[in-house]
């Protein structure tokens, strides 16, 4: 059986794995970010010790440059993480390892593996988003992952702010209070001092955030009219916090779509990831498999 490679990269670790599916991982490693040089030598050496391996797929955070028509394909573009911006990751691990590689943004990958085994199964549009220490967004629609001009960048929508309520400037380098600005892992430490996951319970924190989110989730909604919208990451670990954005969305939506789907199934339209937090390396084994 041919064996696949996977790694999603993030702002804080990368996630290495081997194998073909959910039941049939053969190994798997967590690299913290360091400096593209030291993370991309230990991600490479995992998968050296770990294989061989057919392909490998490359989950990413971005802005990167997923066109396999461009000299720069594989590349982390303008990201705001320091020392990452036009960083070559895609090229370096297929000249190093010598097979295959697909290379997408992290939120796409985790689409495809939340549509191969998990939420997503059987759906032909729909959205996944992650909110963590950034925000992001991908998905599919007509069954194929987003793509564009670039690819989707769902954490940089501006929404509406009120710097009565709440004075924060926002995080983002480029936007200030855009969507990631406001309501990332970043800006909730930022604003409140502490991370997200000390602040357990805290109902100022949690309601501002569903609030934010919610404001997001409705333009998605409205753009793009996912079947379903899966909402990952590791703020979403808050247990009160999905509730009060599907308590939002509805709100904001205030009755308009007419569809069961937002007027009577809300907890199944908005729900969490079924892979839980491997959604993006398996994601990044499913992009493996399509080389």
């Amino acid at each position: 059986m041919s064996v696949y490679g996977g790694i999603e990269t993030g702002g804080s670790k990368w996630e290495c794995a081997v194998g073909t599916s959910p039941e049939d991982l053969r190994s798997a490693e967590t690299i913290p970010t360091t400096t593209p040089a030291e993370t991309i030598d230990r991600a490479v050496a995992f998968l050296d010790r770990a294989g061989p391996v057919k392909a490998i797929g490359i989950g990413s955070f971005g802005p990167l440059d997923a066109n396999p028509g461009s000299p720069t394909w594989g590349h982390v573009t303008t990201t705001p993480k320091p020392g990452w911006a036009h960083t070559d990751v895609g090229q370096e691990v297929r000249r190093r390892l010598g097979v295959p590689v697909v290379f997408d943004t992290d939120v796409n990958a985790a689409a495809l593996g939340e549509h191969t085994w998990g939420a997503a199964r059987g759906l032909d549009t729909f959205c996944y988003v992650t909110v963590g220490t950034g925000i992001g967004g991908g998905g599919m629609a007509g069954g194929k992952l987003l793509h564009g001009l670039v690819h989707p960048e769902f954490g940089h929508m501006r929404i509406p702010h009120d710097r009565e309520a709440d004075p924060f400037p926002g995080m983002c380098p480029y936007h200030g209070d855009c969507l990631e600005g406001l309501a990332s892992g970043r800006a909730i430490e930022a604003r409140w001092g502490r991370p997200a996951a000390d602040l357990d319970g805290d109902g100022r924190v949690w309601e501002l955030e569903a609030r934010y989110l919610a404001l997001g989730l409705v333009c998605v909604i409205c753009v793009l009219s996912p079947e379903r919208i899966v909402v990952g990451g590791g703020v979403m670990n808050e247990p009160s916090l999905l509730p009060l954005v599907r308590s939002e969305v509805t709100q904001f939506l205030n009755g308009y779509l007419d569809n069961p789907a937002v007027t009577e199934n809300m907890s199944t339209y908005l729900t969490l990831p079924a892979l839980g937090s491997r959604s993006g390396v398996l994601g990044a084994i499913a992009l493996a498999q399509t080389a």
